[in-house]
C-alpha cells in the first residue's frame, strides 16, 4: 500500500441505530436524519453515517459503508472518536470486535505468524494484553517451527489465554485511548 493511500472501509458494523439524528453538535447546513454509529471490519474505524430514510437497521448487523452502491446506508458523515460514541454504541463495541475478529481468523493467526519487532526494544507480540516477554518467546519458538493454523492451534501449543479476548481487549484500547502504535485500528 501506498505511504499516502486512503483506507476505506467497505464493510462495518452497526454499534447504534439513531432514528432522530445525532445527538452531536451539527455544522451549519447539516441534512438531519436517521444516524448510524459503526465500527469498520478492516482498520476498526468509528464511522457515523445517515441511513437511507425507511431503512431498518439492528445491533451488530454487518452493512455496505463503500464507494458503490449502498443499501441501507445514505452517507458517511465522517469519523468519530470513541468518547463520541453513545452508551449503547460502547456496550456493543466489544462484541462486534469479538464477532469481526472471529470472523477473520485467518488474518489475525497472520499476525501471531508475522508480527515483528517494532523498536530494538520492543515487539509487537507484546503490545497484546497478556503477552509479556515469556509469551512472545513461546510464540515466536513456535511459529517457527511450523506457522500457526488457527487461535485453536495458537492457545494449544503456546498456552497463552484466549487469543481472540487478548486481540479484542488490545483493539478496544487502540480505539478508546492514546496508543503510540496502532497494530490493527486506524490512528486517530
Amino acid at each position: 500500500m501506498r505511504p499516502h493511500q486512503k483506507k476505506y472501509e467497505e464493510y462495518a458494523y452497526v454499534l447504534d441505530y439513531l432514528p432522530h439524528g445525532s445527538v452531536l453538535p451539527r455544522r451549519p447546513g447539516f441534512k438531519s436524519g436517521p444516524i448510524v454509529q459503526l465500527v469498520g471490519e478492516t482498520y476498526f474505524t468509528l464511522l457515523e453515517a445517515r441511513a437511507k430514510e425507511g431503512a431498518s437497521l439492528s445491533p451488530q448487523e454487518r452493512v455496505y459503508v463503500g464507494k458503490d452502491h449502498r443499501d441501507k446506508i445514505a452517507n458517511i458523515t465522517g469519523r468519530l472518536r470513541y468518547e463520541d460514541l453513545t452508551a449503547a454504541a460502547k456496550s456493543e463495541l466489544r462484541a462486534v470486535v469479538e464477532k469481526i475478529v472471529r470472523e477473520n481468523e485467518e488474518r489475525f493467526v497472520r499476525f501471531f505468524n508475522e508480527a515483528e519487532l517494532l523498536t530494538p526494544r520492543l515487539h509487537a507480540l507484546e503490545l497484546i494484553p497478556g503477552i509479556g516477554r515469556k509469551f512472545m518467546g513461546i510464540i515466536i519458538e513456535e511459529r517457527e517451527k511450523k506457522p500457526f493454523t488457527s487461535f485453536e492451534d495458537l492457545q494449544n501449543r503456546t498456552k497463552i489465554p484466549d487469543p481472540v479476548k487478548l486481540l479484542v481487549k488490545r483493539i478496544i484500547d487502540e480505539l478508546s485511548s492514546d496508543e503510540k502504535y496502532h497494530l490493527f485500528t486506524r490512528p486517530k
